[in-house]
């Protein structure tokens, strides 16, 4: 059973209630620490060192298990204001950039080096960090300039997401949540709007023989946010049913930075919601673009869009089986696309990943695709 303090937790929610009870509770036994960079001091935390064996040298609730995971994981403590942490994967991103440091090889030393190397760089620079301690560890080491980071914490951001669905599309229901140590997500659906958002799309479907898909279809957002660093707080417009959910274009995000509030977030959402109709429009209107080379036009976008090369060739594979030499649209290609994500999803890639990547193939919507549409073949 996975434990809170361990770096590969995750978890997944059926309901908002349950979600955000979860995050109220996060957010209550989080800790955020303002420091000097120059004060921060990194100890190694391998099986080997000193302080493996000595419990009683960390801060207070600390426990056996997050010590172990530490040494098995990143290796690496830090001392801020007198109190020791085990420091998490999720961190060591932002600890180099405290220290203003990086490269390939920084990995490739002992523990006992690269804390040696960091602390040495770290006594440089006499700015503020801004500490995460969650579940534990140190989980972020932020700059402390409230306009390169600001805190907006994700059971604020749930509640006003939901009380802004609410009025705008009454009747929106949670599908579902996910959660571990570098971002969160969530998806609603808003069935009772479907007419509204995708009437004219839904149509489009039926008469290309695309029923079955067309009656499963809803209008749908996601949610993600990160407290560390790896995303902005964002709402993308979706379309929600089918094994996959397809990005359509939309997004609003609020960037963790610039002395950014909730409140930023609840007017982005409102940018969003307007602009949900003329998402779904671009979408139909792929659907008007006719490729004499559809294989090609695939393979050029794919590249373009940097997909990952192993999943994107087995997608375009199974559209060539498909389609063989004949003409498509690009609406065809673009759906023929989705199968990268859901290739990827069943090899078990990770959440942050998958998500990544629906934001970027979500670009395809918007591409000249006569650019692509090219009787040259193209290698990957």
């Amino acid at each position: 059973m996975q434990r809170t303090c361990q770096d590969d937790y995750c978890n997944t929610f059926d309901s908002y209630a349950a979600m955000l009870a979860y995050h109220e509770e996060q957010s209550k036994h989080s800790l955020w620490v303002r420091s000097r960079v120059d004060g921060l001091k990194v100890e190694p935390l391998g099986k080997g060192s000193s302080l493996y064996g000595d419990l009683s040298a960390f801060a207070a609730g600390t426990t056996r298990e997050a010590v172990d995971d530490t040494a098995d994981n990143l290796g690496l403590a830090i001392r801020v204001d007198g109190n020791l942490y085990p420091v998490r994967v999720t961190a060591y991103k932002s600890l180099l950039e405290r220290a203003r440091i990086g490269g390939t090889a920084l990995p490739k030393l002992s523990r006992e080096v690269l804390a040696e190397v960091i602390n040495a760089c770290l006594g440089l620079h006499s700015a503020d960090a801004l500490l995460l301690v969650r579940d534990e560890k140190v989980s972020a080491v932020h700059s402390g300039d409230a306009m390169d980071y600001s805190v907006l914490p994700v059971d604020e951001l749930l509640m006003v997401l939901k009380e802004k669905l609410d009025a705008r599309f009454p009747g929106n229901e949670f599908g579902s949540g996910y959660c571990d140590h570098s971002l969160t997500s969530a998806c609603w659906t808003m069935p009772a709007q479907k007419e509204d958002l995708l009437g004219a799309y839904v149509r489009l479907l039926d008469s290309q023989g695309k029923s079955a898909m067309a009656s499963r279809l809803m209008p749908g957002i996601r949610f993600t946010s990160s407290d560390t660093g790896v995303a902005s707080a964002k709402v993308s417009a979706l379309l929600i049913g089918g094994r996959y959910s397809i990005h359509i274009g939309g997004c609003v995000a609020v960037e963790h930075r610039r002395q950014s509030k909730v409140a930023d977030f609840a007017l982005a959402l409102d940018q969003l919601f307007a602009q949900f109709g003329d998402s779904v429009a671009k979408l139909k209107k792929l659907a008007e673009v006719y490729l004499d080379y559809p294989v090609n036009a695939m393979t050029r976008v794919c590249k373009k869009l940097c997909m990952p090369k192993k999943a994107a060739m087995e997608a375009i594979a199974m559209f060539e089986m498909a389609y063989g030499d004949g003409p498509a649209t690009a609406h065809d290609v673009f759906l023929a696309m989705q199968e990268i994500p859901f290739i990827l999803k069943s090899e078990k890639a990770p959440e942050s990943k998958l998500l990544s990547l629906e934001e970027t193939m979500a670009r395809a919507v918007s591409l000249k695709w006569s650019d692509y549409d090219l009787a040259k073949a193209v290698s990957y």
